[in-house]
């Protein structure tokens, strides 16, 4: 028999944007994990008709606020408007292709224990790319982000990410909002800098790629896709990648010193 889970001040907040499948799946998944929030949040970014009418199909199987818009906005605007509508101390949020496993909702209980005995704590994030680069040990599974001010990776500059995570409500009151009008990418990388500006306090789960699946159908592909320069392992792009990070890392340093966000 499985457990019920209780989230008691959270909200599962959603970005989506024309993946209405993705975002049943999400929906059901946690159905079937028997997930209970206070509240559950889809923050629509002015999809198709026919991923509109979906989700208002799927509004009275999960009973989720439906938050529209007559224009698309674009990642950022999405996402500032989603925050706006949560009413509870704290957002889960997760884009809509993702896929939680059976993992995750006991570490979610730990993610949320800790922030309730920490006030300190900002954020929580379960699920990543890569491995922060440096990690102090935390408790259960869980490390605290540390930055390395001498630290040559250029991944130290991601101490925030909008992978999935759970943040207290206010998050925008400290750090501000995500900048609109420019790329997604970027608005998520001044967020980080934002982040570390301001002191942010952040866990990172060392299991880092185990509680969730980041699942795109061919139906429903990513949005994301990297250059292949930056993926080859030919010996001039190995070495146009490098100098290419050296790059990042040094404007990434001069910017969270100097750059105003």
């Amino acid at each position: 028999m499985n457990n019920t889970y209780s989230f008691p001040g959270i909200t599962l907040m959603i970005t989506h944007y024309n993946r209405s499948s993705s975002l049943e799946r999400l929906l059901s998944t946690f159905k079937k994990l028997e997930c209970r929030f206070d509240d559950i949040v889809v923050s629509d970014d002015c999809s198709k008709p026919e991923h509109l009418e979906t989700l208002k199909s799927l509004q009275p199987l999960y009973n989720f606020r439906l938050i529209t818009s007559p224009q698309n906005k674009g990642f950022p605007g999405n996402i500032n408007k989603g925050q706006d509508a949560v009413k509870t101390p704290y957002t889960l949020y997760i884009q809509e292709d993702f896929v939680p496993s059976a993992l995750f909702p006991a570490r979610l209980q730990d993610g949320l224990q800790f922030m309730n005995e920490k006030k300190e704590l900002d954020y929580v994030r379960f699920w990543s790319h890569y491995r922060y680069p440096k990690l102090k040990p935390f408790g259960k599974g869980f490390s605290e982000t540390v930055y390395e001010p001498w630290g040559m990776s250029h991944l130290k500059f991601f101490m925030y990410s909008d992978n999935p995570h759970l943040r207290r409500s206010n998050f925008f009151e400290k750090f501000g909002r995500y900048k609109e009008d420019i790329d997604g990418n970027i608005s998520e990388y001044r967020m980080s800098l934002s982040f570390m500006k301001n002191n942010g306090k952040g866990l990172f789960y060392d299991e880092y790629d185990t509680l969730f699946e980041h699942a795109n159908s061919s139906d429903e592909p990513s949005t994301f896709h990297r250059s292949s320069w930056k993926q080859s392992n030919k010996p001039w792009f190995r070495l146009l990648r490098w100098n290419y990070l050296r790059y990042k890392w040094l404007k990434s340093t001069f910017e969270l010193n100097f750059m105003r966000l």
